[in-house]
């Protein structure tokens, strides 16, 4: 038996040795054809099947070795053109969820409406820190290219610019047995606890595009909005303010109504009168009433009408849009004005080119398109406001209804909107002056604004509050008296002249 066993395994052996050394033999043949056939077939072909046939079973093997996925979240969406929602919600979430078990941190400012020195930790770049959801684990990895800064080509033909090309991102890391969880129910979870955390430690903020730097990686720069205006201190008619107020909310709730007419989610506002009567005391207190955020374009730093496209595609919902002083930024009359010979004459001449570069080339048509074409619809719950002293000067084309929908007159100070200064600014409801202001103010000759009102009831020193009060409305009153008797000066020279 033990011989018989032997020999049995060394005949398995020899097979064995067999069998290996005609695989060797077949493997040398392949070989030799290979190197045959090589120089035969085009490079590119090969290295094309052979990088996709090793692609293809890599990820295969990945998959059998390494069972977790990975899930994205860029900064920036639509190929940098504007930021990410999905990012800032993830933010959010993991400053509140998170960030405590991360030990490199980013701090930022969080106090609103005088909140103190709070502060918003976020986790720092290359941190990781993990969550649970329902049982599962998942893990928030926060990267950054680091690309310094690079060239963005131009699109639909504006010009370039260099941009600071630092990519952030986060990473999410689960097991692909949670795959439907962490999509279906874990992602909506994150981005609805964002928002929520988002609103409560929102701050209001005044964007400007005016800036000058070349290497900011949005077109727009901020501050925090903390103007102290509103509808209760603004001076104004109060049935007319009341209409307004009325106006704003059916806007803020007017989404689905919005959808349902077939219009973008935005309102535009016409703000116009004699300077000095409020309109920008308004837009604040139109900000604060929403409570939304204020962008104030300067159309003059906008070198062209792709660029003022971009800066509305990055503007955000919840936001008022301002153009002040529209009628003196830029020349947007376009063609539709016929020149004088005297002005065609000066277009004519040579003009240095240097400064010609510099000018902005915004147009109407630009304008037109992203406050009322197909650009105006990438974003809802934005109002835009112009404001112009000089309505008359205005295209019609811009300031039709359907663009500037409102129109709001801010006229010279009646009666009313004076009391609503006097309590303002005297802390008064009324005084024994109140009958001759009123029936000056009732005077159709005498104009004044309620910017002058104001400085009158100024308190100017520390007396007593009963006679600065007195002493504020009788420099009113003289001043209003002063207006009436140059009015009939001025209607005295004019007879005579007529005469």
């Amino acid at each position: 038996m033990p011989a018989a066993r032997r020999m049995r395994r060394a005949a398995a052996a020899a097979g064995v040795v067999e069998r290996f050394a005609g695989m060797g033999s077949a493997l040398a043949g392949v070989m030799f054809v290979w190197s045959m056939l090589s120089p035969l077939l085009p490079r590119q072909l090969f290295e094309h099947f052979v990088g996709r046939f090793l692609r293809r079973h890599a990820r295969r093997l990945a998959g059998l070795v390494d069972p977790y996925l990975t899930v994205t979240i860029s900064e920036h969406c639509g190929e940098r053109m504007k930021l990410g929602d999905v990012y800032e919600q993830a933010k959010a979430y993991l400053s509140h969820r998170c960030a405590r078990r991360a030990r490199s941190l980013r701090a930022e400012r969080a106090a609103r409406d005088g909140g103190g020195d709070r502060f918003l930790l976020t986790m720092g770049d290359g941190e990781e820190v993990y969550d649970v959801f329902q049982g599962a684990t998942v893990w928030w990895n926060s990267v950054s290219s680091g690309g310094g800064r690079r060239y963005e080509s131009p699109w639909f033909g504006g010009g370039g610019v260099v941009v600071d090309d630092d990519r952030r991102a986060y990473r999410l890391l689960f097991h692909r047995r949670h795959r439907d969880l962490v999509v279906d129910s874990y992602l909506p979870h994150v981005c609805r606890e964002g928002r929520a955390i988002m609103l409560r430690n929102r701050r209001r903020k005044l964007f400007t595009n005016a800036g000058g730097d070349r290497y900011r990686k949005s077109a727009w720069s901020y501050v925090a909005f903390e103007h102290p205006s509103t509808f209760d201190t603004l001076a104004m008619d109060p049935a007319k303010k009341k209409d307004i107020m009325d106006d704003l909310d059916a806007f803020r709730d007017g989404k689905d109504y919005y959808a349902r007419i077939g219009k973008a989610w935005k309102r535009g506002y016409l703000l116009h009168g004699p300077p000095g009567t409020g309109k920008s005391t308004m837009i604040a207190a139109m900000a604060n009433y929403l409570d939304y955020d204020i962008y104030d374009v300067e159309l003059t730093s906008v070198a062209t009408n792709t660029d003022l496209r971009r800066l509305f595609i990055e503007t955000k919902g919840k936001s008022i849009i301002v153009i002040e002083d529209i009628d003196c930024s830029v020349d947007l009359t376009g063609k539709r004005k016929k020149r004088s010979p005297h002005a065609a004459a000066a277009a004519a001449e040579p003009v240095d080119a240097a400064k010609d570069e510099s000018a902005s080339k915004v147009t109407l048509s630009g304008l037109l398109n992203v406050i009322d074409g197909l650009w105006s619809a990438c974003g809802g719950e934005r109002i835009v406001v112009f404001t112009t002293n000089h309505v008359g000067k205005l295209d019609p084309a811009l300031i039709r209804r359907g663009r500037m929908d409102k129109h709001i007159e801010m006229s010279y100070c009646c009666f009313e909107t004076f009391k609503i200064l006097a309590k303002n600014y005297l802390a008064i409801d009324a005084h024994h002056l109140f009958d001759d202001v009123r029936s000056l103010l009732q005077d159709a000759r005498i104009k004044i604004t309620p910017a002058d009102v104001a400085e009158h009831l100024m308190r100017k020193c520390a007396t007593a509050a009963a006679d600065e009060a007195a002493a504020c409305l009788a420099s009113l009153v003289k001043a209003l008296e002063k207006k009436a008797k140059g009015k009939e000066t001025v209607e005295e020279e004019e007879t005579v002249v007529d005469e």
